[in-house]
C-alpha cells in the first residue's frame, strides 16, 4: 500500500513536469527549478491534485508504471527512519530568569524545521533582549533563495533590539565604538540545530546598525521607542539598509555578491516580543501567529494575532489600489500575485519589485555574474510605479491573560496545510497526552517488565514514539494527514521520500515554534505579585 501511494505522488510529479516542459507555459521563464516557492506562475498542488478542506492532498488516480526509473523508486523508511527525519530539527528550550527569581510569562519553547527546498530557504529565531528582558520569537520564510532570510534572521532582532534601548544606553554604545572598546552585549541568541554561525552582525552590517543608534540619539528619546513603534521601524529600516547596502560600492566581492543575492531574492517575517504580559507580533507576508485559549468552562479557542499579506486579503488589496493609479487596478493583482509573480503583497528584499528600472539596470551593471549567483533579471509587465511591495509590518498587541496558554508562529508551510483550529487541536492533544503519560508515570509501580511490554505492544501494533515536540506533530500532521484529517503513514512516508527536485512541488518548507506561556506568572501580574 504505502509503495502504491509513493507512486500515485511520483506519477502526478512526472506529469505535471510533462506539462511544463510541452507548449504550455505554466511559470515564469525567470524561475529556476531550485526557486520556485513564491515566484512561479503555478499552483503549489500539481494538476493531478486537489486541495482537500483539511489543508492536505486528494489523490485523484492512481496508476502503475513499470519503467525501470519508477520501479527503482522504491518506499523504504521505516517508523524509526522517518522519526529520526522528522525530529532532525528540534530545539527545545525552558526558560528561567535567575536574576530577578521571577518566574518568566513564557515557560518553555519548541520549534522544528521540515526542509523541502535544498537548501531551505526557511529561517527561525530566537534571542533574549538583554536591554529589555523580552523575549524575541521570529520566523523568516525565503523565496528566490536564502539569503534574504538567513540576513533578516540574523540582523532584524538586533535593529529592534537597539529601537528600545534608553538614550544613556546608546550613549554608552556610541561611546565604546569611538574609544574602540567592547560594545555592550545586545541578544542573548538560544540556538536551533542547523543555525548559522554567523550570529553576530558584520562590519558592514554593524556601520549600518551603528548610523540607525545615532538618529535614535539625534532624537534625544531618554527611555526609547515604544514597543509597537520599535517593531514598525526595525522592519522598515533593515529593509531600507539591505536595499543600499547594494547601491553603495563595496570593495570587498564576497560581501558584494552575498548584499546583491540578499538584495533579489526575499524574505517574509513574522516576529513576537514578549515582555511580562505584553505580547507583540509584527508581520510582513503570509507567515502567521496564533494564540491557543483555554477557556473558563476549559473549552479551547484559537485567537489569531496575523492576517496574510496576500491576494485574499481584501485591505491588503485595497492598500495596493490606493498607492497606485487607477489604471493599474486590473494589473497589480494578476493569477492571485503581485504583478502576477509573487504571493505575499509584503516582504523583505525582492528589489526588483521596489527599485526603478534604470537603478536595477545601473547595479547589475557593475560586472556581477548574475547567473552564477542566480540572481532574477525580470521585470514584470505593467511595471509603471514601484515601489509594489513594502516591508512595513502589522503590528499587533494582546495583553496576556491566563488563560492564553501557548503561541504558535509558522511559516506558510504550515498553514498551507493546516488550519489555525487544526492547528490548536493538535498542540492541545500534544498537551493531553503529555500530562496523560506524566500521571501514568507516577501512578504506575517502576517496573521494567511492564514497561517493556508495553514498548514491545506499541510496536507490534505499528504505532510510533508519541512526539516530545509539539511543532514535530504540527509537521508530522501537516504533510501525513488525508483529507479527512486522519494521519496516514503511508501518505507521510511518501512525503518523506520525495527526491529534493520533486519534494518543492508538493509541500514547502515549514518551520514551527510554540511557545507556552506561565499561567500562574501571568496571574500573579495581575494580583499585584
Amino acid at each position: 500500500m504505502s509503495g502504491t501511494v509513493s507512486y500515485w505522488i511520483l506519477n502526478s510529479t512526472r506529469n505535471s513536469i510533462a506539462t511544463l516542459q510541452g507548449g504550455r507555459r505554466l511559470y515564469s521563464r525567470y524561475v529556476s527549478n531550485r526557486n520556485k516557492l513564491k515566484w512561479r506562475l503555478f499552483s503549489r498542488v500539481p494538476p493531478t491534485l486537489n486541495s482537500s478542506p483539511c489543508g492536505g492532498f486528494t489523490l485523484i488516480k492512481a496508476y502503475r508504471h513499470t519503467s525501470t526509473e519508477e520501479d527503482d523508486f522504491h518506499l523504504q523508511l521505516s517508523p524509526e527512519q522517518i522519526n529520526e527525519v522528522l525530529r532532525a530539527g528540534e530545539s527545545a528550550h525552558k526558560i528561567l530568569d535567575l536574576e530577578s527569581r521571577v518566574p518568566n510569562s513564557v515557560l518553555r519553547f519548541e520549534s522544528n524545521q521540515l526542509a523541502a527546498n535544498s537548501p531551505v530557504e526557511d529561517r527561525r529565531g530566537v534571542a533574549s533582549c538583554l536591554q529589555t528582558n523580552g523575549l524575541m520569537f521570529g520566523i523568516f520564510d525565503g523565496h528566490g533563495g536564502h539569503a534574504c532570510a538567513q540576513a533578516v534572521s540574523e540582523r532584524l532582532f538586533y535593529y529592534v533590539a537597539v529601537s528600545l534601548m534608553s538614550h544613556q544606553t546608546l550613549e554608552h554604545m556610541e561611546g565604546a565604538v569611538e574609544s574602540m572598546k567592547p560594545l555592550l552585549p545586545i541578544l542573548h541568541w538560544l540556538k536551533h540545530p542547523g543555525d548559522s554561525i554567523y550570529k553576530d552582525v558584520t562590519s558592514v552590517h554593524l556601520d549600518h546598525l551603528r548610523v540607525y543608534w545615532q538618529e535614535l540619539l539625534d532624537l534625544h528619546m531618554e527611555m526609547g521607542q515604544s514597543i509597537e513603534e520599535a517593531l514598525m521601524y526595525s522592519f522598515q529600516r533593515l529593509d531600507s539598509d539591505i536595499s543600499l547596502e547594494i547601491q553603495a560600492p563595496l570593495e570587498d566581492e564576497v560581501t558584494r555578491n552575498l548584499s546583491l543575492q540578499v538584495a533579489f531574492s526575499g524574505a517574509t517575517a513574522c516576529m513576537a516580543h514578549v515582555d511580562g504580559i505584553h505580547l507583540h507580533v509584527a508581520n510582513a507576508g503570509d507567515c502567521r501567529a496564533i494564540l491557543g485559549v483555554q477557556e473558563d468552562n476549559g473549552m479551547w479557542s484559537c485567537l489569531p494575532l496575523t492576517c496574510d499579506h496576500n491576494a485574499w486579503n481584501q485591505a491588503e488589496l485595497s492598500r495596493l489600489k490606493r498607492e497606485h493609479p487607477e489604471s493599474e487596478d486590473r494589473t497589480i493583482i494578476m493569477e492571485d500575485r503581485l504583478l502576477g509573480v509573487l504571493i505575499p503583497c509584503r516582504a523583505f528584499g525582492d528589489v526588483q519589485l521596489k527599485w526603478s528600472k534604470e537603478l536595477q539596470r545601473s547595479v547589475l551593471e557593475r560586472g556581477f555574474n548574475t547567473e552564477a549567483l542566480n540572481i532574477y533579471q525580470f521585470t514584470p509587465p505593467h511595471y509603471y510605479t514601484p515601489p509594489y511591495l513594502t516591508a512595513e509590518p502589522e503590528v499587533t498587541y494582546h495583553r496576556l491573560r491566563p488563560q492564553d496558554k501557548f503561541l504558535v508562529l509558522a511559516s506558510d508551510g504550515l498553514w498551507d496545510m493546516l488550519s489555525n483550529e487544526d492547528v490548536v487541536r493538535l498542540v492541545v492533544g500534544h498537551l493531553t497526552e503529555a500530562d496523560q503519560h506524566k500521571t501514568d508515570l507516577a501512578q504506575r509501580p517502576a517496573n521494567l517488565g511492564l514497561m517493556q511490554s508495553l514498548l514491545l505492544q506499541r510496536k507490534a501494533s505499528g504505532l510510533h514514539e508519541a512526539d516530545q515536540n509539539a511543532a514535530t506533530r504540527l509537521i508530522r500532521h501537516a504533510i501525513g494527514n488525508n483529507e479527512y484529517g486522519e494521519m496516514e503513514a503511508e501518505r507521510l512516508a511518501a512525503m518523506l521520500t520525495l527526491p529534493e527536485d520533486l519534494a518543492r512541488m508538493y509541500r514547502d518548507d515549514i518551520t514551527v515554534t510554540v511557545v507556552y506561556f506561565n499561567s500562574e506568572s501571568i496571574g500573579a501580574y495581575y494580583k499585584g505579585g
